[in-house]
């Protein structure tokens, strides 16, 4: 296993933990609702969006209870989103991270709830004092997540993506589509680790370049792996890109060419991390593991 392996092994464990203690188990009517919330957020993940917040903000020295907690909210919002993208109404999508998504292991109802739940806890974890003391810091955490989750972001770029098998997609609509629906909340990770931990200018512009390009870079292999990828490995269903008619980044550049386009992300992606130099070992062991990963 290597360094980045065990760190995010490590990271995924630790913001698993926090996740357990903010969503503990109820009794009484809403018990199903906190064990549908539970369910989708403690499942086994990559947590590759905590893993930049608690790496970038390592950069700066940024406290970790405040890292460790923003990462959690971030956790809950990606969760969120994959809750409600699994829904019949939107991808229709039966299995997530190897097991039945929300809506099949409870319902429809549940799921939906389950999911508005998940993105409220965010802001209330977010506001709290216990994340930063100072409630400028917190203000300005919760202002760009809204951001980067709502209609200028993620939420914007499913609308989109829902819309895209009606009407024709070239790689410029596609390539901004993905920057809200995936890349918001990565160059979020980002942002949040620069709040947290004081970052310069300079540092800001050169953590905004690196997340801006992984971000592409990741859905580019994202779209490779549902192309090519077994669904066994993969988690979720393959193909289904194709199935409902929608343009990705592979339909319109092709296997090689979108494999060309990734690589050239990965590096220049990196080359955003010079000025950390050693201190970043972990940020570039991170882009191979996005070009390699196999789920």
């Amino acid at each position: 296993m290597t360094d980045f392996e065990t760190k995010l092994s490590e990271i995924a464990d630790k913001v698993t933990v926090v996740l357990d203690r903010l969503i503990a188990p109820a009794d009484g009517p809403e018990a199903q609702l906190m064990r549908a919330m539970r369910y989708a957020s403690l499942a086994t993940g990559k947590r590759l969006r905590p893993f930049y917040v608690l790496t970038f903000g390592s950069l700066f020295d940024a406290p970790e209870k405040s890292l460790m907690r923003t990462a959690a909210a971030l956790e809950c919002v990606h969760t969120y989103s994959l809750i409600h993208d699994d829904l019949p109404c939107m991808d229709d999508d039966d299995l997530r991270r190897g097991q039945p998504t929300v809506h099949k292991k409870f319902d429809e109802a549940t799921a939906v709830l389950a999911g508005d739940a998940l993105l409220t806890l965010a802001f209330e974890i977010l506001a709290s004092p216990e994340t930063h003391p100072d409630a400028h810091v917190r203000c300005k955490l919760i202002e760009k997540l809204a951001k980067a989750s709502g209609a200028q972001g993620m939420v914007g770029g499913q609308m989109i993506d829902m819309l895209s098998g009606a009407v024709r997609q070239d790689l410029n609509s596609i390539t901004r589509m993905q920057r809200l629906k995936t890349g918001a909340l990565i160059s979020y990770a980002g942002e949040a680790a620069c709040i947290l931990g004081g970052a310069s200018d300079a540092e800001r512009h050169a953590i905004q370049g690196f997340t801006h390009d992984l971000g592409l870079a990741y859905q580019i292999a994202d779209d490779l792996l549902d192309v090519e990828g077994d669904p066994e490995v993969v988690g979720k269903q393959t193909q289904k890109d194709e199935e409902a008619g929608k343009a990705n980044f592979v339909s319109v550049l092709g296997v090689e060419d979108a494999r060309q386009r990734v690589r050239f992300l990965a590096t220049q992606s990196k080359e955003h991390l010079a000025m950390f130099r050693n201190r970043a070992t972990l940020l570039l062991q991170s882009v191979d593991f996005v070009l390699e990963r196999q789920n």
